[in-house]
């Protein structure tokens, strides 16, 4: 909305900033930040006037028990400001945005619907099962469905670019699409099962979409991505404002969720930061770089694989104290705000390596 105010430059020559992406992403970051700051407190309150708080299973970890009645569905505070933020500074004829906007929109939706079940209806099952994973992949088919329509680049609708290669690509034809939707629901429920200890979700989150709005940028400029040798997609800087508003959205919210936590993201916010990550990688053909700096997601999901797969063929034997891997290290010892910043420190590595793949070619 406020791009549109460089319209009027001649009225007051400052206001040309307001087309530049760069200037817009800061402001949009800024906006979500300050409403998250000055949101959070009132939310906290209501979410304890209606009883919406952390019901703490007994046979996790005990150092956990105190968590109990902590207010939950923060998700809420992140989704709400980062739209909000978005809408403001995005260029609204940007098709990617508002792709976004839906798909954050729709996997919210599905998470706050599992939220209210388990912790305002008091079913600990949450809501089935089957029906999140058909809303999940429904969203995923209809990205999967848009982005085959209009593709981010039509010389390279089911190609893959490999990282730290020059100009490799491998094109997966109909095979493509199947693992784009992979990706998109894979990543929503990633980012779900890492979301177990205080800031470590939204921490780690914070450093993917500043990887990812960097791509964006510069695939969305067709000098640079000339230059780095990357895909060119008109329209995908845009994408920069909306990561930006997702930091600041991720920043706010961990100033009340750093330990101890005053409230929980919950579903609400977890399925739909990691879909709209996936989906970011996607528009911007980036998608090998997704495991990589997301990394702590993938092994946070590897571990509960490898666990389940360890106590079925393996005579209920465990290959870690407990699953997700953060609570293993917690269970050897190792205090949670220092799982939580360790994991910080790798999650700043895999961006780098990650930024790396823009030169090593």
């Amino acid at each position: 909305m406020l791009h549109y105010l460089f319209l009027i430059k001649g009225v007051w020559k400052p206001l040309n900033v307001f087309q530049y992406i760069t200037f817009r992403a800061g402001g949009a970051a800024l906006t979500s930040l300050a409403i998250s700051l000055w949101a959070g407190p009132p939310l906290i309150a209501l979410l304890r006037r209606f009883k919406v708080e952390q019901v703490q299973r007994t046979n996790g970890p005990q150092t956990h028990l105190y968590k109990h009645g902590t207010p939950t569905m923060g998700g809420l505070l992140i989704f709400l400001t980062l739209t909000g933020s978005t809408l403001l500074w995005m260029r609204w004829d940007d098709r990617f945005t508002w792709l976004l906007l839906a798909v954050s929109t729709a996997l919210a939706a599905v998470g706050a619907w599992d939220d209210y079940v388990k912790l305002v209806l008091k079913d600990p099952r949450g809501a089935p099962s089957r029906v999140k994973f058909a809303v999940q992949g429904a969203t995923a088919l209809l990205v999967v469905c848009y982005l085959t329509v209009r593709p981010p680049n039509p010389a390279y609708t089911t190609m893959l670019n490999v990282p730290y290669a020059k100009d490799l690509f491998l094109d997966l034809g109909v095979l493509y699409f199947v693992l784009a939707a992979f990706m998109i629901v894979g990543s929503s429920n990633a980012v779900n099962l890492t979301d177990g200890l205080d800031g470590l979700a939204s921490g780690s989150i914070i450093f993917c979409a500043i990887t990812y709005g960097v791509l964006a940028y510069l695939c969305g400029n067709a000098k640079f991505s000339a230059y780095l040798r990357i895909v060119h997609v008109e329209g995908a800087g845009e994408i920069a404002v909306f990561l930006s508003a997702m930091v600041g959205s991720c920043l706010g919210f961990l100033w009340f969720n750093a330990y101890p936590a005053q409230m929980f993201m919950g579903d609400t916010g977890s399925l739909f930061l990691g879909g709209a990550i996936a989906v970011v990688s996607l528009c911007v053909k980036a998608e090998l770089l997704l495991p990589i700096v997301g990394g702590i997601f993938v092994v946070e999901t590897l571990s509960v694989l490898i666990q389940m797969a360890s106590f079925k063929l393996r005579a209920g034997k465990r290959v870690f104290r407990m699953a997700p891997l953060h609570h293993h290290f917690e269970l050897s010892g190792v205090a949670e705000p220092k799982v939580t910043v360790r994991f910080w420190i790798i999650s700043i590595v895999l961006m780098l390596t990650a930024l790396a793949s823009l030169k090593i070619r």
